[in-house]
């Protein structure tokens, strides 16, 4: 039936979405090395509009524990400046007036463990997301049952949404086991 095939991709899709933005998550969380993506989510004031700080400026990683940021314009310096500082991200930035710098301090065991527990509250975050997308495709399979579509359709196609369950759970265990490999290697 083709309104249970739509269901069907459409479930696959959510749940590829979900693993994805468990895998933007992750890169939030930092791993030792320095990278753009730790100031992700970042927004300055920027001609009366909330700019990422990417957007306004060039973020780079000279070293492997150093960011360096050059804003395109030097007047937003400080305003970035005082948004990483404000940002409780546990970064030193320094201004040399052109450029930002920001020094990775290596982590500690503790961190390290702390950052662990991080991953696995988000990827479960992600396992739930997956799961609530099973539910309600069920959900919605069910009300096509009453409405006259062939009982076998409806369990196979429960089936496949149980497959596609298992297998984006596994990807996104997959995607966790990489992230917790990547923070505890020194």
């Amino acid at each position: 039936m083709e309104e249970i095939q739509l269901y069907l991709d459409d479930a696959k899709e959510s749940m590829l979405k979900a693993v994805k933005q468990t895998e933007v998550e992750f890169q939030k969380v930092r791993a030792g090395k320095a990278s753009p993506a730790m100031l992700q989510g970042l927004s300055i004031e920027y001609y009366g509009v909330m700019t990422p700080i990417e957007n306004a400026s060039s973020i780079t990683t000279p070293d492997a524990r150093t960011l360096a940021i050059k804003p395109f314009e030097k007047k937003i310096i400080g305003i970035i400046e005082k948004t990483i500082r404000d940002a409780n991200l546990g970064f030193n930035p320094q201004n040399d007036g052109d450029t930002i710098r920001i020094s990775i301090p290596p982590m500690t065991e503790e961190r390290r463990k702390g950052l662990v527990k991080q991953v696995r509250a988000e990827a479960e975050v992600g396992k739930v997301r997956i799961r609530n997308i099973r539910k309600e495709t069920n959900e919605e399979l069910r009300k096509l049952l009453k409405e006259g579509a062939s009982e076998d359709d409806v369990k196979s196609a429960e089936e496949k949404i149980q497959n596609f369950t298992n297998e984006y759970s596994a990807l996104l265990e997959k995607v966790q086991e990489k992230k917790e490999a990547e923070i505890m290697t020194i």
